[in-house]
């Protein structure tokens, strides 16, 4: 009987395709959050007041596209850090994730490099880590103080969890919680076990086309961008990535007909996360955040596939246990791989308000 473990998952027909990065495009595909109680993160004095807005900010000669939107402006801030570095996930947050604008104000920044923020003509020389920490001070600041609150809750979700670990190291004070989506821990250690984990899936399944590649880019560190690109898409073939994917073409045509993307914005999203890896490969290669974050002083939250070996599960569980701070919590995601938001989008949503509700930040009313 053939190895089932063997199979690849096909192109077309895969659960959940597009990934916007440290990955390559995760897809659109709306998710509608069921809940038996109403949650409420607001006093229940206060009216609900919607709130929405769209802006672009100059800092440092760059135009940064943030949005937020929220049902209730006085509802505790989330700020989305995307992926990549690079890959914009903005359109693909609302989409799956839009639910928690019910219960937050949910701000959406498109980092500098990436998506809407993403301009042609810069010097891709600025894209540099300490360049983003400052680009996300800004950020904070100006949500902080355009809607009135004192601290802000960030989610990042790949290359975004990194970055926001970093920052939460150095600015304590103006952070609520963290949650670590998937996090990039250890970018060679992430592509050594990347790389091990096709390698010894093309080595059972005797598939020699993929031991053919894996000859032809080498082993990591990989020194180009577009060979982390390539080891990643292998892995992708393995489940790897995505552990359940929606139809590609289907998905991308209902987020633009609802308006969440635009199709002449696509070409310029791929070209702005190739570009952005490609820039900060070699700094990226020295990210090491067991050495360089051992301890944040605000709760944190890892959320963790059970199936991916894209950035690998292992190597951020580990970096958890030994990661020191007030409050911790482990959440394991057991059908998905890189991508949870976009592959389990119901129960994802239902952690993060349960994380913030655990420690305050979120008031659950009575089942009526």
């Amino acid at each position: 009987m053939a190895d089932q473990s063997c199979r690849t998952i096909p192109a077309e027909g895969r659960k959940r395709q597009w990934k916007w990065r440290f990955c390559y495009i995760p897809t659109l595909v709306l998710c509608v959050l069921t809940m038996g109680c109403a949650v409420s993160l607001t006093p229940a004095t206060v009216s609900p007041a919607p709130t929405r807005s769209s802006e672009n900010l100059m800092v440092e000669d760059a135009h940064l596209f943030l949005m937020w939107r929220g049902a209730d402006r006085h509802a505790p801030l989330l700020l989305w850090l995307h992926g990549g570095p690079g890959g914009a996930e903005r359109p693909l947050f609302r989409y799956f994730n839009s639910d928690l604008e019910d219960h937050f104000v949910v701000a959406y920044w498109d980092q500098r490099g990436a998506g809407r923020s993403f301009d042609p003509q810069a010097d891709p020389q600025r894209l540099t880590i300490a360049r983003h920490l400052a680009d996300l001070d800004v950020i904070v600041d100006h949500l902080r103080q355009s809607l009135s609150q004192e601290k802000i809750a960030l989610i990042g979700h790949s290359w975004g969890a990194a970055l926001g670990l970093l920052y939460t190291q150095s600015h304590p004070d103006k952070v609520s919680a963290l949650m670590a989506v998937n996090p990039l821990v250890s970018t060679r250690k992430a592509q050594h076990a990347q790389y091990d984990f096709v390698l010894n899936k093309a080595l059972r399944c005797k598939d020699d086309n993929v031991l053919i590649r894996l000859r032809s880019i080498g082993p990591p560190p990989h020194k180009r961008a577009t060979q982390a690109l390539e080891v990643e898409k292998l892995a992708d073939r393995y489940g790897g990535v995505f552990h359940n994917k929606p139809d590609y073409t289907w998905v991308t045509v209902r987020a633009i007909l609802s308006g969440l993307v635009t199709p002449w914005e696509l070409p310029g999203f791929i070209r702005a996360n190739n570009l952005s890896l490609e820039a900060m490969n070699d700094e990226l290669l020295g990210l090491d955040l067991p050495h360089s974050v051992p301890r944040i002083n605000v709760p944190v939250f890892f959320f963790l596939g059970r199936h991916d070996r894209h950035l690998g599960a292992t190597v951020a569980a580990t970096y958890f246990r030994a990661l020191q701070a007030p409050i911790k919590q482990l959440i394991w995601f057991e059908e998905s791989a890189h991508n949870i938001p976009f592959e389990e989008p119901d129960l994802f949503n239902v952690n993060v308000l349960n994380a913030l509700q655990e420690i305050g930040i979120a008031e659950v009313k009575t089942c009526r």
